[in-house]
Protein backbone atom coordinates (compact mmCIF):
# COMPACT_ATOMS: atom_id res chain seq x y z
CA UNK A 1 0.00 0.00 0.00
CA UNK A 2 1.42 3.37 -0.66
CA UNK A 3 0.32 6.77 0.39
CA UNK A 4 1.52 9.72 -0.87
CA UNK A 5 3.88 7.93 -2.32
CA UNK A 6 5.22 6.24 1.04
CA UNK A 7 5.35 2.58 0.65
CA UNK A 8 3.30 1.16 4.33
CA UNK A 9 3.47 -2.48 4.69
CA UNK A 10 0.72 -2.91 7.10
CA UNK A 11 -2.84 -2.50 5.79
CA UNK A 12 -4.26 -1.83 9.73
CA UNK A 13 -3.61 1.75 11.78
CA UNK A 14 -4.30 2.14 15.13
CA UNK A 15 -4.77 4.99 16.89
CA UNK A 16 -2.78 5.62 20.42
CA UNK A 17 -5.91 6.74 22.61
CA UNK A 18 -7.81 5.05 25.42
CA UNK A 19 -5.67 2.06 26.35
CA UNK A 20 -5.40 1.19 29.98
CA UNK A 21 -1.64 1.69 30.41
CA UNK A 22 1.21 2.58 28.23
CA UNK A 23 2.67 -0.94 28.50
CA UNK A 24 -1.00 -2.51 27.08
CA UNK A 25 -0.49 0.56 24.07
CA UNK A 26 2.94 -0.92 23.32
CA UNK A 27 2.08 -4.67 22.81
CA UNK A 28 -1.15 -3.91 20.86
CA UNK A 29 0.90 -2.53 18.15
CA UNK A 30 3.62 -5.00 18.29
CA UNK A 31 0.65 -7.95 17.69
CA UNK A 32 -0.84 -6.25 15.77
CA UNK A 33 1.97 -5.02 13.40
CA UNK A 34 0.01 -2.07 12.38
CA UNK A 35 2.23 0.44 10.07
CA UNK A 36 0.71 3.95 11.01
CA UNK A 37 -0.38 5.30 14.35
CA UNK A 38 -2.20 8.24 15.02
CA UNK A 39 -1.74 10.75 17.61
CA UNK A 40 -4.33 13.58 18.75
CA UNK A 41 -2.33 16.82 18.71
CA UNK A 42 -4.72 18.05 21.02
CA UNK A 43 -4.17 15.49 23.78
CA UNK A 44 -0.43 15.76 23.57
CA UNK A 45 1.89 18.52 24.09
CA UNK A 46 5.57 18.18 22.18
CA UNK A 47 8.87 19.23 23.33
CA UNK A 48 9.53 19.94 27.29
CA UNK A 49 5.39 19.74 28.15
CA UNK A 50 3.38 17.02 29.19
CA UNK A 51 3.27 15.12 26.09
CA UNK A 52 7.08 14.40 25.94
CA UNK A 53 7.02 10.38 27.39
CA UNK A 54 3.92 9.89 25.14
CA UNK A 55 5.98 11.20 22.14
CA UNK A 56 8.62 9.12 23.06
CA UNK A 57 6.71 6.09 23.62
CA UNK A 58 5.04 6.55 20.44
CA UNK A 59 8.41 6.81 18.65
CA UNK A 60 9.50 3.82 19.95
CA UNK A 61 6.76 1.81 18.63
CA UNK A 62 8.57 1.83 14.81
CA UNK A 63 5.68 2.89 13.27
CA UNK A 64 4.92 6.14 10.85
CA UNK A 65 2.98 8.72 12.57
CA UNK A 66 -0.27 10.26 11.57
CA UNK A 67 -1.22 13.21 13.45
CA UNK A 68 -4.61 14.68 14.03
CA UNK A 69 -7.09 17.38 14.06
CA UNK A 70 -9.51 14.85 16.49
CA UNK A 71 -11.75 17.20 18.42
CA UNK A 72 -11.81 20.31 15.92
CA UNK A 73 -15.03 21.79 15.25
CA UNK A 74 -14.15 24.61 12.29
CA UNK A 75 -11.63 25.57 9.98
CA UNK A 76 -9.83 27.50 11.46
CA UNK A 77 -9.13 25.57 14.47
CA UNK A 78 -8.46 22.48 12.11
CA UNK A 79 -6.01 24.31 10.13
CA UNK A 80 -4.09 25.80 13.24
CA UNK A 81 -4.04 21.84 14.41
CA UNK A 82 -2.65 21.06 11.83
CA UNK A 83 0.36 23.80 11.71
CA UNK A 84 1.36 22.93 14.69
CA UNK A 85 1.29 19.03 14.07
CA UNK A 86 3.76 19.41 11.45
CA UNK A 87 5.72 21.37 13.56
CA UNK A 88 5.88 18.94 16.52
CA UNK A 89 5.95 15.82 14.56
CA UNK A 90 8.13 17.05 11.69
CA UNK A 91 5.80 15.75 9.04
CA UNK A 92 3.99 17.43 6.16
CA UNK A 93 0.65 14.01 7.10
CA UNK A 94 -2.47 15.06 8.39
CA UNK A 95 -5.88 13.49 9.49
CA UNK A 96 -7.98 15.94 8.72
CA UNK A 97 -11.20 16.06 10.87
CA UNK A 98 -14.05 18.98 11.27
CA UNK A 99 -16.86 17.42 13.34
CA UNK A 100 -20.21 19.16 12.50
CA UNK A 101 -22.50 17.18 14.60
CA UNK A 102 -21.90 16.48 18.46
CA UNK A 103 -23.45 13.53 19.01
CA UNK A 104 -22.67 11.40 15.88
CA UNK A 105 -19.18 13.11 15.04
CA UNK A 106 -19.99 13.22 11.38
CA UNK A 107 -17.73 15.28 9.40
CA UNK A 108 -18.71 19.20 8.48
CA UNK A 109 -18.54 18.44 4.92
CA UNK A 110 -18.51 22.26 3.74
CA UNK A 111 -15.57 22.69 6.81
CA UNK A 112 -13.95 19.61 5.47
CA UNK A 113 -13.43 20.44 2.09
CA UNK A 114 -12.35 24.23 2.72
CA UNK A 115 -9.96 23.08 5.45
CA UNK A 116 -8.55 20.33 2.83
CA UNK A 117 -7.96 23.50 0.29
CA UNK A 118 -6.14 25.49 2.47
CA UNK A 119 -4.15 22.88 3.86
CA UNK A 120 -3.42 21.13 0.38
CA UNK A 121 -2.26 24.38 -0.77
CA UNK A 122 -0.07 24.74 1.74
CA UNK A 123 2.09 21.83 1.27
CA UNK A 124 0.19 19.24 3.20
CA UNK A 125 -0.21 15.52 2.59
CA UNK A 126 -4.06 15.23 4.30
CA UNK A 127 -5.74 12.33 4.84
CA UNK A 128 -9.48 13.36 5.34
CA UNK A 129 -11.86 11.69 7.89
CA UNK A 130 -14.96 12.03 5.57
CA UNK A 131 -18.30 10.15 4.82
CA UNK A 132 -19.09 7.89 2.09
CA UNK A 133 -20.52 10.67 0.07
CA UNK A 134 -19.36 10.55 -3.68
CA UNK A 135 -20.03 14.71 -4.00
CA UNK A 136 -17.75 15.12 -1.13
CA UNK A 137 -14.89 12.72 -1.86
CA UNK A 138 -14.79 14.56 -5.44
CA UNK A 139 -14.96 17.98 -3.87
CA UNK A 140 -11.67 16.60 -1.49
CA UNK A 141 -9.95 15.09 -4.39
CA UNK A 142 -10.41 18.27 -6.48
CA UNK A 143 -8.44 19.80 -3.39
CA UNK A 144 -5.90 17.96 -3.43
CA UNK A 145 -6.16 14.72 -1.35
CA UNK A 146 -4.72 11.85 -2.42
CA UNK A 147 -6.45 9.91 0.11
CA UNK A 148 -9.72 9.29 1.72
CA UNK A 149 -10.77 7.67 4.31
CA UNK A 150 -14.58 7.48 4.50
CA UNK A 151 -16.27 6.39 8.09
CA UNK A 152 -17.93 2.93 8.39
CA UNK A 153 -19.96 4.01 11.80
CA UNK A 154 -19.73 7.00 14.21
CA UNK A 155 -16.73 7.17 16.00
CA UNK A 156 -16.26 4.66 18.79
CA UNK A 157 -19.57 2.24 18.21
CA UNK A 158 -18.11 -0.62 16.51
CA UNK A 159 -21.36 -0.85 14.39
CA UNK A 160 -19.48 -1.86 11.31
CA UNK A 161 -20.28 -1.17 8.13
CA UNK A 162 -24.09 0.98 7.96
CA UNK A 163 -24.02 2.26 4.61
CA UNK A 164 -22.51 -0.97 2.45
CA UNK A 165 -23.96 0.75 -0.74
CA UNK A 166 -22.86 4.18 0.12
CA UNK A 167 -19.40 2.27 0.41
CA UNK A 168 -19.19 -0.20 -2.42
CA UNK A 169 -20.76 3.01 -4.75
CA UNK A 170 -17.51 5.29 -3.19
CA UNK A 171 -14.86 2.63 -4.05
CA UNK A 172 -16.70 1.77 -7.43
CA UNK A 173 -16.48 5.77 -8.12
CA UNK A 174 -12.65 6.46 -7.72
CA UNK A 175 -11.44 2.48 -7.59
CA UNK A 176 -7.58 4.23 -8.29
CA UNK A 177 -7.62 6.34 -4.99
CA UNK A 178 -5.87 5.17 -2.20
CA UNK A 179 -9.33 4.25 0.42
CA UNK A 180 -8.80 3.79 4.30
CA UNK A 181 -12.41 2.79 6.13
CA UNK A 182 -11.78 4.85 9.31
CA UNK A 183 -13.85 4.92 12.93
CA UNK A 184 -17.01 2.26 13.91
CA UNK A 185 -15.36 -0.99 13.39
CA UNK A 186 -16.04 -3.22 16.09
CA UNK A 187 -14.74 -6.57 14.97
CA UNK A 188 -12.23 -8.44 13.34
CA UNK A 189 -15.19 -9.41 11.12
CA UNK A 190 -16.28 -6.29 9.98
CA UNK A 191 -12.53 -5.24 9.08
CA UNK A 192 -12.11 -8.47 6.97
CA UNK A 193 -15.23 -6.77 4.90
CA UNK A 194 -14.50 -3.70 4.04
CA UNK A 195 -10.62 -5.31 3.00
CA UNK A 196 -13.04 -7.68 0.95
CA UNK A 197 -14.56 -4.78 -0.98
CA UNK A 198 -11.72 -3.46 -2.17
CA UNK A 199 -10.48 -1.03 0.58
CA UNK A 200 -6.99 -0.63 1.12
CA UNK A 201 -6.85 0.14 4.34
CA UNK A 202 -9.00 -0.33 8.07
CA UNK A 203 -8.26 2.72 10.89
CA UNK A 204 -9.72 1.58 14.27
CA UNK A 205 -8.74 2.33 18.42
CA UNK A 206 -11.61 1.89 20.52
CA UNK A 207 -12.08 -1.99 19.40
CA UNK A 208 -8.77 -2.29 20.44
CA UNK A 209 -8.15 -0.23 23.02
CA UNK A 210 -11.38 -0.89 24.78
CA UNK A 211 -10.80 -4.73 24.70
CA UNK A 212 -10.51 -7.00 27.39
CA UNK A 213 -7.29 -8.28 25.73
CA UNK A 214 -6.54 -5.35 24.04
CA UNK A 215 -3.17 -7.11 22.56
CA UNK A 216 -5.43 -9.96 21.07
CA UNK A 217 -7.91 -7.99 19.83
CA UNK A 218 -5.24 -5.92 17.64
CA UNK A 219 -3.90 -9.65 16.61
CA UNK A 220 -7.06 -10.66 16.10
CA UNK A 221 -7.79 -7.41 13.63
CA UNK A 222 -4.51 -7.71 12.16
CA UNK A 223 -5.12 -11.31 10.92
CA UNK A 224 -8.64 -10.36 9.53
CA UNK A 225 -7.25 -7.24 7.36
CA UNK A 226 -5.02 -9.97 6.00
CA UNK A 227 -7.72 -12.55 5.26
CA UNK A 228 -9.96 -9.73 3.56
CA UNK A 229 -7.41 -8.55 1.52
CA UNK A 230 -6.00 -11.75 0.03
CA UNK A 231 -10.00 -12.59 -0.82
CA UNK A 232 -9.99 -9.28 -2.50
CA UNK A 233 -7.01 -10.22 -4.58
CA UNK A 234 -8.31 -13.54 -5.09
CA UNK A 235 -11.38 -12.13 -7.05
CA UNK A 236 -13.93 -14.26 -4.72
CA UNK A 237 -17.30 -15.55 -6.91
CA UNK A 238 -20.56 -13.35 -8.01
CA UNK A 239 -23.42 -14.32 -5.30
CA UNK A 240 -26.45 -15.64 -6.83
CA UNK A 241 -29.65 -16.61 -5.80
CA UNK A 242 -30.49 -19.84 -7.16
CA UNK A 243 -28.67 -22.89 -6.05
CA UNK A 244 -25.86 -24.89 -7.78
CA UNK A 245 -24.72 -28.33 -6.95
CA UNK A 246 -21.25 -28.37 -6.51
CA UNK A 247 -20.87 -32.43 -6.83
CA UNK A 248 -21.72 -32.86 -11.18
CA UNK A 249 -24.90 -34.74 -11.80
CA UNK A 250 -23.72 -36.10 -14.98
CA UNK A 251 -21.49 -39.76 -14.82
CA UNK A 252 -23.54 -40.27 -11.65
CA UNK A 253 -25.21 -43.62 -11.08
CA UNK A 254 -28.98 -43.68 -11.04
CA UNK A 255 -30.69 -46.28 -9.12
CA UNK A 256 -34.04 -48.02 -10.00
Amino acid sequence: MRIYGTEIASRLMLGTAQYPSPSVLADAFRRSGAGIATVSVRREAGGERAGTAFWDLVRDLGVRILPNTAGCHSVREAVTTAHMARELFDTPWIKLEVIGHADTLQPDPFGLAEAARILCEDGFQVLPYTTEDVVLADRLLSAGCEVLMPWGAPIGTGLGLTNIYGLRTLRAQFPEVPMVVDAGLGLPSQAAMAMEMGFDAVLLNTAVARAGDPAAMAEGFARAVAAGRLAYEADPMEPRDMAAPSTPVIGKAFLS
